[in-house]
């Protein structure tokens, strides 16, 4: 019979821990509405304005570049050509179009996530290299 009122009585404690850790969860909850809430009502209007300045401030830029061929290249190697490259900072896009013949256009569009680095030449300066995901 001990051994079922000494279950009974870590029962109770655990019970009674159980019921001072809803409460002290239910405190936290509280809590955290009423700061949130408090940033809420502090700057009601504050986020959409730089927001629309922001949207008006970065066109899309469009330059005239050459490809470099790099050594996964030399397979294609050929007379240098001339692309237009567009960078769309707001969209996160880079749009590389290539003017073929009787006016066709062939483009490749790469999304901000799929670009992992931007690397400017030491040696020449107006040469950029940029590494994409694959």
């Amino acid at each position: 019979q001990t051994a079922g009122q000494s279950g009974e009585q870590e029962l109770e404690s655990l019970v009674l821990k159980l019921s001072v850790l809803k409460d002290f969860l239910s405190s936290i909850e509280k809590k955290a509405l009423k700061a949130l809430q408090e940033m809420s009502s502090a700057t009601p209007t504050a986020p959409p304005q730089p927001l629309s300045r922001k949207a008006k401030s970065i066109p899309v830029q469009t330059f005239e570049v050459k490809l470099d061929i790099t050594l996964g290249d030399l397979t294609k190697i050929g007379k240098s050509q001339k692309y237009t490259l567009s960078v769309d900072v707001e969209g996160g896009k880079l749009v590389v179009l290539k003017k073929q013949k009787d006016s066709q256009e062939d483009w490749n569009t790469f999304t901000h996530d799929k670009i992992r680095q931007l690397i400017k030449s030491q040696r020449v300066q107006n040469k950029l290299g940029i590494v994409f995901e694959k």
